[in-house]
């Protein structure tokens, strides 16, 4: 049971790097890249909530202290965090792969989008990390 703990934290912190830092580096950049980095955003982001659910229901299941209140925000940010990218920018890239004229429209949506994902991802690392003090 431990080494499938060990695995499933290793997989949700990674993808959630991954996840994170991407957006973060793509809002930044007003979401250049985005074409190339949305499919594997969304993958990684799939495989940090899952196995997040996972280590939920192994390791917090039945209890609702000072740390799953904490755990709870960050996890209900990265949520929206991932509607947010899924909703804003998938339609988006879906719009500049048409090969539109016109992609000032699409392009400022993707920047918006990042924008609004990373502040609510900055805002599930900080809750994550201060609930194993809480």
């Amino acid at each position: 049971m431990q080494q499938i703990l060990m695995i499933a934290l290793s997989l949700h912190i990674l993808a959630a790097v991954f996840w994170a830092g991407s957006t973060f580096t793509l809002a930044r950049s007003g979401g250049a890249g985005a074409e190339q980095l949305f499919r594997p955003q969304m993958g990684a982001a799939t495989l940090a909530i899952l196995s997040g659910g996972y280590l939920w229901h192994s390791v917090h299941e039945g209890s609702f202290g000072a740390a799953e209140i904490w755990l709870a925000v960050g996890a209900v940010c990265a949520l929206i965090a991932v509607a947010i990218q899924g909703m804003g920018v998938g339609p988006a890239v879906r719009k500049l792969r048409g090969g539109d004229k016109d992609d000032s429209a699409p392009r400022s949506r993707i920047a918006a989008a990042y924008r609004l994902a990373a502040v609510l991802l900055a805002v599930t690392t900080v809750s994550m990390a201060a609930s194993r003090y809480a």
